[in-house]
């Protein structure tokens, strides 16, 4: 096999290493990936490159990257081997994308502050893709994404037309209206209108979120963060006061949050 070990390597390096990999006499299980079974991997490295964001820790990121780029090295290579495209063609293409897109870098248009930068870039973007109406915009956004992240994307592209609250107030006046028509359904044990109306109580929370400038995903994720730390806190204390949390009194229990919370 044609490779010699450096002490240095650029990417170039690694488009070669994952051709190897992928070639007769590579690794067999890199040669038996698809597309698909190795789906999950690309969500994974994205969101583990996404905490070493948030933990702040550069080396992390570093490495993290790293993980990511290998997974789209994997995924030009394996159309490679099917002469559809290859990782130079990904490269041409995003570096087009990027020049159109930014007409007031490369173009003629005005930008003076990053609003109307976006603006640009989204006038840029619906010519490209030839959407001419709100909605085809709107069906442009990719279903896969994080259901939060994209509640706030519809909500953002409605927006840019107009259909919106005019203030915060008229988001919380919503969502309390969806947290009563849930209620309804709950008293009326109809468990299709239920999910239904919950969906609906978590967009209107998404929006209200949008005009508090508050990312609805990083929000839920501290609130995630917050209940495990209470929890936890919550456990130990019944287990000094030799209180059985299995067989407790939702009293004692709540009773025991409340404190937690309280010094917390």
């Amino acid at each position: 096999m044609d490779f010699q070990e450096k002490s240095h390597y650029d990417f170039n390096d690694l488009i070669n290493i994952v051709r190897i990999l992928r070639a007769p006499g590579g690794c067999p299980w890199d040669m038996a990936q698809t597309h698909k079974s190795i789906r999950s991997n690309f969500i994974e490295e994205t969101y583990e490159a996404i905490e070493a964001i948030d933990t702040d820790d550069p080396e992390l990121l570093r490495e993290e990257l790293g993980d990511v780029l290998l997974q789209v090295a994997m995924h030009a290579e394996m159309e490679n081997e099917e002469n559809r495209f290859d990782i130079n063609d990904v490269v041409n293409d995003v570096c087009k994308k990027l020049v159109v897109r930014h007409p007031h870098v490369f173009g003629d248009v005005n930008a003076e502050n990053p609003e109307q930068a976006l603006k640009s870039w989204d006038n840029a973007k619906m010519k490209t893709k030839s959407q001419k109406s709100q909605t085809e915009a709107m069906l442009s956004v990719s279903r896969s994404l994080p259901s939060l992240m994209r509640s706030t994307k519809l909500q953002q592209k409605a927006a840019k037309v107009g259909f919106d609250w005019e203030s915060v107030d008229g988001a919380l006046d919503k969502l309390f209206e969806e947290c009563g028509e849930l209620k309804a359904a709950i008293e009326n044990n109809d468990p299709e209108n239920q999910r239904e109306e919950l969906g609906d109580v978590l967009f209107a929370a998404v929006n209200v979120s949008r005009f508090l400038g508050i990312d609805s995903e990083h929000a839920l994720y501290d609130a995630c963060d917050k209940f495990t730390s209470r929890f936890s806190k919550v456990e130990k204390l019944a287990a000094e006061r030799g209180i059985n949390m299995e067989s407790a009194s939702l009293s004692e229990l709540d009773s025991l949050w409340d404190e937690v919370k309280h010094t917390n």
